[in-house]
């Protein structure tokens, strides 16, 4: 079953369940997921998707440190209860000391050697980790395998 599939049966259940929250979340995931489909005119696939999903957890976890700042926890909760139920669509995540292993067999494949090496990198270790890591957490990782 693909990843739309499963977003698909998951909306069915949370509408059977009348669970509201959640089927608001899965809501909102087919309405990005869509406006990519009509924007791009493509089938998203598995990887499309979880680029998606990884956008809009982005989207979440910007939006809950604003609203802290603004003493909103009420505004807070709900957008952290979304990130939940779309975390649940990310496939497992490496750790960070596989993701600096990653990225220093990269380093070592492309021959990179300092900062100015940084852009080509991160082209490659998108590639290759495209899903499996946070994009932030990569960066660090790049940051530290050239500087050291």
């Amino acid at each position: 079953m693909t990843l739309k599939e499963q977003i698909s049966e998951d909306m069915k259940a949370a509408m059977r369940a009348k669970d509201s929250e959640r089927l608001g979340t899965i809501r909102l995931l087919q309405a990005a997921i869509k406006q990519k489909e009509v924007d791009e005119r493509i089938v998203p696939d598995d990887v499309v998707i979880v680029a998606i999903v990884d956008k809009l957890i982005k989207q979440r976890k910007d939006s809950i440190a604003a609203f802290e700042q603004a003493g909103r926890q009420d505004l807070a909760d709900k957008e952290s209860a979304e990130m939940k139920v779309l975390q649940g669509y990310l496939p497992a995540r490496l750790s960070a000391d596989e993701v600096a292993a990653e990225v220093r067999a990269i380093v070592a494949e492309l021959g990179a050697s300092g900062p100015g090496d940084m852009g080509k990198v991160m082209a490659a270790v998108k590639t290759r980790l495209a899903g499996k890591a946070d994009m932030g957490q990569v960066s660090a990782a790049v940051k530290a395998a050239l500087a050291g």
